[in-house]
């Protein structure tokens, strides 16, 4: 089966996304899946030299493949009427502040076969905000992300008397929690026996804390599962890798209560509200693990290899 991804994966820190599109282009080729990315050309009709039997939609626009969903819409009016479109949604308007995400995924879901949503939570966001026509004609199925059980583990803690603290983002958007960032940097002054690392971008100002520049893989996986606890402020998150890693690597993992995605992956039970909440939370130094376990890459590539071949059920 000959399939098109329409972005190509970045060597580096890049986010979830990219994670995704990487596992994909390794992995598939185990279930009879030849993949490509299609020549990046000027024209619709110059675009499939390949002829993909199915077509992984990793996002509307054309990204770093030229490739978006009008392309794939005239390859299958006028090449193949049965090539399946396969959406991945892991994006919305109130995740950063935009104003035109949502309309353009909700456009685009009238045109595909099947929606991916990366959790419940931006499932219901899109399904209960959209007409009736809109996520109708295809089959939706919430697939949350994988992760690498090698990379992210348990591992030593930092041996220094000190409940250690860290959050970890590659976008350095506002609502990532720079914020909750800026608190727990002067938190840490007032309190010795904690201290705080950000690990990632952000535009914070840190003057009591540690920065560690953006990690990924293995790298990230060592650095991250050096700390106590995990305090992750972002808002309206659709499924936050920078919940799942820190849960994997057994870090009690605390997110905000308008944490979308972020919620559902560290329970509601591991919430907080404010400020006062976090503080009090923190300086009580009863920290719980997590209950939810998540899936292996691999795992979690066997349920989109189910929806890819348009198979009954991804469990």
């Amino acid at each position: 089966m000959r399939i098109l991804i329409n972005r190509k994966p970045i060597d580096g820190p890049y986010g979830g996304g990219n994670l995704l599109v990487r596992a994909l282009c390794e992995l598939l080729p185990e279930y009879g899946f030849e993949v490509s990315h299609g020549p990046i050309a000027q024209h619709s009709h110059e675009i499939f030299h390949f002829f993909p039997d199915v077509i992984f939609l990793q996002d509307p626009r054309p990204g770093n493949t030229g490739i978006g969903l009008e392309h794939m819409l005239w390859y299958k009016e006028n090449v193949n009427p049965n090539v399946r479109i396969v959406h991945r949604v892991n994006e919305c308007d109130v995740r950063k502040g935009t104003t035109d995400v949502d309309d353009m995924l909700r456009k685009t879901s009238r045109f595909v076969d099947d929606t991916i949503f990366v959790s419940e939570w931006i499932k219901n966001y899109h399904v209960r905000h959209a007409s009736c026509r809109v996520y109708g004609g295809g089959r939706h199925h919430v697939i949350y992300n994988g992760v690498d059980r090698i990379h992210f583990q348990c591992r030593k803690k930092i041996d220094n008397g000190k409940i250690n603290l860290v959050s970890a983002h590659w976008s350095d958007n506002y609502l990532k929690g720079q914020d909750v960032t800026e608190w727990l940097d002067d938190f840490v002054s007032k309190n010795e026996d904690f201290t705080f690392t950000f690990i990632g971008r952000t535009k914070a100002n840190l003057k009591h804390s540690r920065h560690v520049q953006p990690l990924f893989g293995q790298s990230l996986g060592d650095e991250l599962s050096r700390y106590d606890v995990c305090i992750n402020a972002t808002r309206f998150d659709p499924g936050p890798n920078s919940v799942i890693e820190p849960v994997t690597c057994g870090i009690p993992t605390y997110v905000h209560c308008d944490g979308g995605g972020a919620v559902e992956f560290a329970g509601a039970d591991h919430t907080f509200a404010t400020l006062d909440e976090l503080e009090s939370l923190l300086l009580r130094k009863k920290f719980e693990a997590n209950s939810i376990i998540f899936d292996t890459w691999q795992d979690m590539i066997k349920k989109y290899v189910c929806v890819l071949k348009h198979e009954t059920s991804i469990e």
